[in-house]
């Protein structure tokens, strides 16, 4: 069992232990049934009772073999409540770690890769818990038991078994790793498949308008056609792998089988003795098979749990202890000597930048797309931590500063802002919850968004589709300075607020942002002269460092 899974789903702790108990009860019980199989069976052949005589041992066998079957019930029923605690449990963590330390927690995966990671990915955990891991018990504990009963009766057919058994572990190995890289291949390629999918449909229109729809069919067919080609290459290793793990078993066993009875025959063993081991030598192989067959079933959730463990592991930036944060309308903003590489990027997206931003002030970032403008934004916000140098907010390093509360004093309007399915009032609430009525039609006002709202049906009530659809580019952009205007906080981030505007909608956009940088430390991101006007100071910006 991944030990990971002990760290992040407490229910498979307790599910562990219950399974050592089923798994050592499941021994006996197997050991009893063959006990007593063979007493009924030498009894009633050889020594002649009948079934009045045998009534005992009979009445045992039937109490063993209802124990037997009522302890497996039992283990499909745990197994299935205890896969379903885990995945919530793994969902859980995998959206809280995501929604603490995002961006920087999804390591470059789109959003369709994400989803399908924490839906289908991780409800293939249901075989690894079902099947294989109460087998993965019963396959230590089974054969153990077993080999030393039989030890016990006879040793020759012990040593066969012993020399035998661990063959069949051998091979599962050897398949086991070439099935794992054929299940990972499955799995990111299905993820690919959803992650194209979801954005073909939101590109859908620009698809159309050039048409290259059709052209988007094609390539989902290929996907898709990776995705069958993989899958199929998949089950072809496990019905091998079934083969040869059966064919391993089924020669052991005769070579127990042939033993003994050349010996009985010769009268080298009892016959109860030989009867006893026979049946017990197919029971010391059965879990070992039952644990390569079931493998195949859980390898597609075992990778899907080791993508949500890369995601939960990912280093997490450093945490302060700071109940709060110092106010940026009392201390400067420093940043120096700062450095940001991008995991597989040659260059890095930030190198030896340096800005002072004074409580108040407001500074234009200006320069060519790709020089880090952005970058040093997702820096100041704690998306993205730092290779080296510092941000320090007075005397503090912004490292050692609590996000939650570092965020609290920071409003950001970045270049397409995100509008939630839902109305206008709750995606303007978003920048502050708690706000009454008055406060977020004040902000409404502020942001000049109020004939929108006016000419609207349902006012502030109506409801947007997906990323704000019902609202043109320009009314969405007011949408977000009405958030940012309700937050009400000392520092603003703004990232090309007015790109894709026209020149009127432009005017009434600066003439929000104007009134939203008023009395506010401002750091914005410009390319049109004027968004650069509207700064105390302009900071031309290339990838070697600042110049001013």
């Amino acid at each position: 069992m991944d030990p990971r899974l002990l760290q992040h789903a407490r229910a498979a702790r307790g599910y562990l232990v219950l399974s050592v108990v089923l798994g050592a009860a499941t021994a006996l019980l197997v050991v009893a049934r063959a006990w007593l199989l063979a007493v009924i069976v030498v009894g009633a052949a050889a020594d002649g009772k009948d079934l009045g005589q045998l009534r005992g041992p009979l009445v045992a066998l039937l109490v063993v073999v209802v124990v037997r079957a009522a302890i497996a019930w039992y283990t499909d029923v745990a197994a299935d409540r205890c896969s379903a605690r885990v995945k919530s449990q793994l969902r859980a963590a995998l959206a809280g770690r995501v929604a603490a330390d995002a961006p920087s927690a999804l390591g470059g995966r789109r959003t369709g890769e994400l989803v399908t990671l924490a839906t289908r990915g991780i409800d293939a955990l249901d075989g690894y818990f079902s099947r294989y891991l109460p087998q993965l018990v019963l396959a230590v504990i089974v054969p153990l038991t077993v080999l030393a009963v039989v030890a016990a009766q006879d040793w020759i057919s012990a040593v066969i078994i012993a020399v035998t058994l661990p063959l069949i572990p051998v091979f599962m190995v050897l398949i086991g790793a070439a099935t794992r890289s054929h299940t990972d291949r499955q799995l990111r390629t299905l993820q690919r498949l959803s992650g194209h999918f979801l954005d073909v449909v939101a590109g859908l229109p620009t698809l159309k308008v050039f048409g290259r729809s059709k052209a988007q069919v094609e390539t989902i067919r290929a996907v898709t056609d990776r995705y069958r080609r993989a899958t199929m290459s998949t089950l072809r290793l496990a019905f091998l792998s079934a083969l040869v793990l059966e064919l391993l078993a089924s020669v052991a066993v005769a070579l127990v089988a042939v033993s003994i009875g050349l010996r009985l025959l010769h009268g080298n063993v009892g016959f109860q003795t030989a009867l006893l081991v026979l049946v017990l030598a197919p029971e010391a192989y059965l879990p070992l098979r039952a644990v390569g067959t079931h493998f195949h079933a859980s390898a597609e959730g075992l990778s899907a749990a080791e993508q949500v463990f890369e995601v939960l592991e990912r280093p997490m930036p450093h945490r302060g202890q700071r109940a709060d944060a110092p106010d940026p309308s009392q201390a400067p903003l420093v940043v120096e000597h700062l450095r940001v590489d991008h995991p597989g990027r040659d260059q890095p997206a930030l190198e030896g930048f340096d800005l002072e931003l004074a409580p108040g002030e407001i500074v234009a970032l200006t320069g060519p797309s790709g020089c880090g403008k952005s970058t040093l934004l997702s820096v100041l916000l704690g998306f993205v931590a730092p290779t080296s140098g510092t941000v320090r907010v007075g005397a503090v390093d912004l490292a050692e500063i609590d996000p939650e509360a570092w965020r609290r004093r920071v409003a950001w309007v970045p270049q397409r802002p995100y509008l939630f399915a839902s109305s206008i009032d709750a995606n303007i609430r978003l920048g502050r919850p708690s706000a009454t009525a008055a406060d977020v039609d004040a902000a409404v006002a502020a942001a000049g968004l109020g004939p929108v709202v006016a000419g609207l049906p349902a006012g502030l009530s109506t409801v947007l589709g997906e990323r704000g659809v019902g609202l043109s580019a320009g009314e969405r952009q007011r949408v977000a300075l009405a958030r940012a205007f309700l937050r009400d906080v000392p520092l603003l981030l703004l990232d090309e607020p007015t790109a894709s505007l026209d020149g009127e909608v432009e005017a009434e956009v600066l003439a929000a942002v104007r009134r939203l940088a008023a009395g506010r430390t401002v750091l914005l991101v410009a390319h049109r002269p004027a968004l650069a006007a509207l700064a105390d100071r302009v900071v031309a910006m290339d990838h070697a460092g600042v110049a001013v």
